[in-house]
């Protein structure tokens, strides 16, 4: 996998590997790399049965990664349960994009989205 270009000036967060539910469904596995100014994620692999990458047409840049600008994000918490850590982040257009980590903490990620090195 080829690594997408950082811009001048930006900071990286952190990389997480976890799966990534998209608005319109599907399900995803890869790394979600934040930086100071979006989240990145690449694909590695499908999960779900019905999913699609088509949906996030909007979001896709040319190298097949998803980005998210923070400047879109609205809203970003997180949900948790014994087996799964999740994080939403709601965007300006209502949608809501979910970052599951598993069993493992979401703590760092949802501060690392929110801009915050926790």
């Amino acid at each position: 996998m080829s690594r997408f270009e950082m811009h001048a000036g930006e900071k990286e967060l952190g990389t997480w590997t976890l799966n990534y539910t998209p608005p319109g469904g599907g399900r995803y596995t890869g790394p979600l790399t934040v930086t100071d100014q979006r989240l990145v994620f690449k694909a590695a692999f499908e999960t779900s049965t019905a999913g699609a990458l088509r949906e996030l047409v909007i979001y896709r840049d040319t190298h097949g990664y998803l980005v998210i600008p923070k400047t879109r994000i609205k809203n970003v918490a997180r949900k948790s349960s014994l087996l799964k850590k999740q994080v939403l982040v709601a965007l300006d257009n209502s949608e809501v994009h979910t970052f599951d980590t598993g069993m493992l903490s979401a703590e760092k990620l949802a501060a690392a989205i929110m801009g915050r090195k926790d």
